[in-house]
């Protein structure tokens, strides 16, 4: 096995001893990893999922959840730049999973002398969409201003039917996942899609991780920037093919059972589970890591754009096909992108608004959940204006989003709904039952100003003026006499 570099562990926090607004500003803002304790011991699955000896409870999923279909990795068979997967039912895998482990007991050997033994790791099962009503977890408030699974509970991240594939996992439901694997079981070399922030909770067993600061990614590519390192174990690695590779250096972190790893956005890691393993999972990017989410879609952009540039004077609608493969690629296009920002940027208007008119809500101004939805707001305006230079913005692309029927729409209302149950959790405030009907139904005085300032949106430079104008006048509105 390779040697590789290691300076130092990650940081250790008991999470009952750290303030919201610590880990904002020591781990969020910083893009610093992080490992959590102390924040699981009412989670359900810890009871349910883990048997009298601290094993994973086998015979309680198969029992419970057995009927489920999941996607199965073989740890010991590279497929291009991950491992190969399989479906099979939860039953089938725990089924496995026995059967190579009584094999490893007894030593079972194949016909050239070595243990027959696959390695099998249940990856990505999308277990909160599957059981809604089982509430194995509480999301950690420190991790709860979650944008990406907040939006996909209410719309498609990608907005063209066409090319939407219901078992995609690049078009998914949501981004929050359980993995299940034995011992040996481990993930390769990746960052993290949409290179959003994670957070890994062990509900048992014990985790490896090596992850490698955005500062040396390079160091993982070949000298092209195209192809990274699979395994950074593996013994083969070239030096003439990755000359930067002796060069990184990782930081080592030991996950135990009961603790939460927070990976921030671009960290390049590695995982690998020593006992067997049980966790939960979510992606996720709110408004300090969404400059990472453009970044590599402008990367990723200009890959696409750079492959199929031969047929561009052939191509009908070159640019709407670049969007196209962006779109797979990547799993979500520059348009989607946009509209995914104008309409939580509705909805952070709608709840502000509520929030400022609230006689309940007696801070007001001060309040720690206005100042994040007013930051929210800034945040997305500063991510707008890096798109205004967009070549898919430059002239007339066809879609417009019609804001005050999106207001109407129920699909914003949960959007909203969701958002102010996230902020009020976060920040520890009550938020009052007349505030919460009136986001649930419509009834809201910003949709008066929404019709009367700006009927859609087509443009950056049209979402800019929106959330300009309509802070504005909420903010008269506001105002006494």
């Amino acid at each position: 096995m390779m040697a590789i570099e290691t300076s130092g562990r990650i940081e250790k926090v008991n999470g009952n001893e750290l303030r919201y607004e610590e880990f904002v500003e020591r781990y969020m803002e910083k893009n610093q990893p992080v490992v959590l304790t102390g924040l699981m011991d009412d989670w359900k699955a810890c009871s349910d999922w883990v048997d009298e000896n601290g094993q994973p409870n086998l015979r309680f999923f198969s029992t419970h959840f057995g009927k489920s279909k999941v996607q199965v990795a073989d740890c010991n068979t590279r497929d291009f730049t991950d491992q190969m997967r399989v479906e099979m039912s939860v039953s089938e895998f725990i089924d496995q999973w026995c059967k190579e482990a009584v094999q490893e007991e007894r030593g079972v050997t194949s016909n050239n002398g070595d243990i027959d033994k696959s390695v099998l790791y249940l990856k990505d099962w999308h277990f909160v969409k599957e059981y809604p009503n089982y509430a194995a977890y509480s999301t950690p408030h420190f991790v709860r201003d979650d944008w990406l699974n907040l939006y996909l509970d209410s719309y498609r991240m990608h907005r063209d039917p066409d090319s939407y594939q219901e078992k995609d996992e690049i078009s998914c439901s949501d981004y929050r996942f359980v993995y299940m694997g034995a011992k040996g079981s481990w993930t390769p070399l990746h960052a993290d899609v949409f290179r959003s922030y994670s957070w890994s909770a062990n509900v048992c067993g014990k985790k490896q991780w090596f992850l490698l600061p955005p500062s040396q990614s390079h160091l993982v590519f070949d000298r092209n920037m195209k192809a990274c390192i699979y395994n950074i174990f593996d013994n083969n690695i070239s030096e003439n093919l990755f000359p930067g590779f002796k060069k990184a250096t990782w930081l080592e972190c030991i996950q135990e059972q009961n603790e939460i790893i927070f990976v921030p956005s671009g960290w390049y890691h590695q995982v690998h589970n020593l006992e067997d393993t049980v966790s939960i999972n979510h992606n996720w990017f709110n408004s300090y890591n969404l400059c990472w989410v453009l970044d590599l879609m402008a990367r990723d952009y200009n890959e696409a754009k750079e492959y199929i540039e031969d047929i561009r004077d052939i191509c009908d609608d070159f640019e709407g096909l670049c969007q196209r493969n962006l779109a797979a690629n990547t799993g979500m296009n520059f348009y989607d992108f946009f509209i995914f920002l104008a309409r939580f940027t509705l909805a952070n208007l709608v709840v502000l608004d509520n929030l400022a008119r609230d006689t309940e809500n007696v801070a007001g101004s001060l309040s720690p959940m206005v100042q994040q939805l007013a930051h929210n707001l800034a945040s997305i305006k500063n991510i707008v204006l890096k798109m205004k230079s967009l070549e898919c913005f430059s002239g007339d692309q066809g879609f417009m989003l019609d804001l005050g029927e999106t207001h109407k729409d129920p699909k914003l209302s949960k959007l909203c709904y969701s958002l102010v149950q996230a902020c009020g959790s976060i920040h520890k405030q009550q938020i009052s039952s007349l505030c919460m009907k009136t986001i649930a139904t419509h009834d809201s005085r910003s949709l008066t100003i929404i019709q009367n300032f700006c009927d859609g949106v087509s443009s950056p430079q049209d979402l800019v003026k929106f959330i300009d104008t309509v802070s504005t006048e909420l903010a008269k509105s506001e105002a006494p006499e």
